[in-house]
């Protein structure tokens, strides 16, 4: 029920509500900070890497471990611990299963573990939405590149022939992104899976093994810079719901949609371009903790010395905190049954 104001004694009860409450949270805040360093100082975090060493995902967690402790109550210590498999989704599995809940493990997996929920891919246990999630470090546009050996050039020309692409594994994006141009609009990409990470499939593309490969922008900038301005290779599409910057003469897979519906699914399934590099926590760690490494995540995301490391390593920082990556995975999650049917009929990820 609303109350009606009456001069200004409501005011001064208010000032005096909000003075006490304020003080309650002020002091409480410093209990609560202490609580966080007195647990952090001297403990190790580990962070979990669904992927093997050497791409892109394991450089920029490699880049969080060296820098973000200091900006953590407690200065813990980052030990990064490589998991790959599924996909990453064995990581995720170990994450919210397994690990202990108390902000002790951090994670890193792909951008689509909201699809691979919504869709019921097999192998998925966990509730994306219930992890924790701290922080992106960046978007993760993707590009399908081809040797300079092969004929076709443009999306148009590549869908008359059958082009022979380095995979790992089904729910990895490497093989996810590719494969739904094959299932939506008739593409001819065939997969030699078996590759154990980005690193690998790089080096089957150089030695020939494989005629192109779906990879990210910054794995592709951080391990071969000079592939594309040498011409060693040719980039056919990207993977986003619009042109990155850096390649303003791509195509975005969205552009390729030959009608209103598959313009949806695709800018649907590109939104997990906006989760991109993001990293998590387990399901019901204490709020303060998740807090506290959500804002240690800020601090170093902007911070010099990390911000220095990561322009010479080529791996841009686009941060959107835990909060907001949190949000887009809801969205996933929350799309609507139609739309979600859609797009499951041409995501794969079995």
């Amino acid at each position: 029920m609303a109350h009606k104001r009456t001069g200004v004694k409501p005011r001064l009860r208010g000032r005096a509500a909000c003075g006490a409450a304020c003080g309650l949270f002020v002091l409480g805040a410093a209990p609560s900070a202490g609580a966080q360093e007195a647990f952090y100082r001297g403990r190790s975090i580990d962070l979990i890497v669904g992927y093997p060493v050497g791409g892109a995902n394991d450089n920029y967690a490699r880049l969080l471990s060296r820098h973000m402790g200091r900006h953590v109550p407690g200065a813990p210590t980052i030990v990064i611990r490589n998991m790959p498999g599924a996909g990453s989704l064995q990581a995720v599995n170990h994450v919210y299963n397994s690990a202990p809940r108390d902000g002790s493990v951090m994670a890193i997996a792909a951008p689509t573990i909201a699809l691979d929920q919504k869709f019921g891919v097999q192998g998925v246990r966990f509730d994306a939405s219930k992890l924790e999630w701290i922080g992106r470090a960046n978007s993760q546009v993707a590009l399908v590149i081809l040797r300079a050996s092969v004929k076709a050039s443009t999306p148009q020309e590549a869908l008359r022939e059958e082009i022979v692409m380095a995979g790992t594994g089904a729910s990895s994006t490497i093989s996810i992104y590719p494969g739904v141009m094959n299932r939506l609009l008739g593409y001819k990409f065939k997969f030699v899976m078996g590759y154990k990470g980005s690193g690998d499939a790089m080096l089957a593309v150089e030695r020939g093994e494989t005629e192109g490969m779906n990879i990210s922008w910054e794995s592709l900038e951080a391990n071969h810079p000079s592939w594309l301005p040498e011409g060693k290779v040719k980039p056919l599409v990207q993977f986003a719901q619009s042109r990155h910057p850096s390649l303003p003469h791509t195509p975005s897979v969205v552009e390729l949609a030959r009608n209103e519906e598959e313009r949806r699914i695709l800018d649907a399934l590109m939104s997990t371009v906006e989760v991109g590099v993001s990293f998590f926590t387990t399901p019901e760690t204490p709020r303060e903790r998740v807090d506290a490494l959500r804002r240690g995540f800020d601090k170093m995301a902007q911070d010099p010395a990390s911000l220095e490391e990561a322009a010479k390593l080529r791996l841009p920082i686009q941060r959107k905190s835990g909060e907001d990556v949190a949000r887009l995975v809801a969205d996933l999650i929350e799309l609507p049954d139609a739309l979600t049917q859609k797009m499951k009929a041409v995501y794969g990820g079995e």
